[in-house]
């Protein structure tokens, strides 16, 4: 299958690598008479091998996008599926499907369906724990809803937590955008929620694992 690091990586990489670099030729230069450098090396180097982890990318076969089928925007675990009023864009009652990326998790996040982008819209907040009830609707977040040729809409929320501290989006409004598709990256663990108000049959339950752009979350009854 193999993998490749994902370019919003780049910037944490080269300065994790820098420092382990310096560090280890100051270890190597004083750490006769200093063995804690060796030590900090070695922390570094571990730090190294997390970082290059977390912004891996498995290359992966994806499913072939149909209309009447939202997929898994993320990699992760269902951590609620309920029905609730959501307020933002909607504001009307729909069904939630939430998937929770723990650290160990691939973090790049796909559209859940295809279509037209006909809103996006960030909001600062809070960083409480990503399964909080509460998170959705309190932390700092991005929206984007995306409008099938049906004329579907469907809600895709990233939501920061408590480690997470940057969303990236690079959806706009008036796009054109096809299932599988990279939607944007939340980095270092969180969740992203997929809200719709048409009926659907659900194919997920909780704490099922999920992999993005693979996995069926829902289809739509006609």
């Amino acid at each position: 299958m193999g993998y490749y690091l994902h370019k919003e990586g780049a910037r944490s990489i080269f300065f994790v690598t820098l420092l382990m670099i310096l560090s280890g030729v100051v270890a190597f230069i004083d750490g006769k008479s200093h063995w804690g450098w060796w030590l900090l090396w070695t922390g570094i180097i571990l730090l190294w091998i997390m970082v290059i982890y977390f912004f891996r990318m498995p290359r992966r076969r994806y499913a072939v996008p149909d209309p009447q089928t939202m997929l898994a925007p993320a990699d992760g675990t269902i951590v609620d599926i309920s029905q609730v009023e959501e307020t933002e864009y909607f504001s009307s009652p729909c069904t939630k499907i939430s998937v929770f990326m723990s650290p160990a998790n691939v973090h790049l996040n796909r559209y859940p369906v295809s279509g037209r982008v006909v809103y996006r819209r960030y909001h600062p907040g809070k960083y409480l724990v990503a399964w909080h009830e509460k998170s959705s609707e309190l932390n700092e977040r991005n929206t984007v809803v995306v409008k099938t040729p049906q004329g579907r809409e469907v809600l895709v929320r990233q939501i920061a937590g408590i480690v997470a501290r940057r969303i990236v989006s690079y959806a706009q409004t008036g796009m054109e955008v096809s299932a599988t598709a990279e939607l944007g990256f939340i980095k270092f663990g969180s969740r992203v929620d997929v809200f719709f108000p048409d009926k659907a049959e659900i194919k997920v339950s909780l704490n099922q694992k999920v992999k993005g752009g693979i996995t069926p979350l829902a289809a739509f009854v006609s």
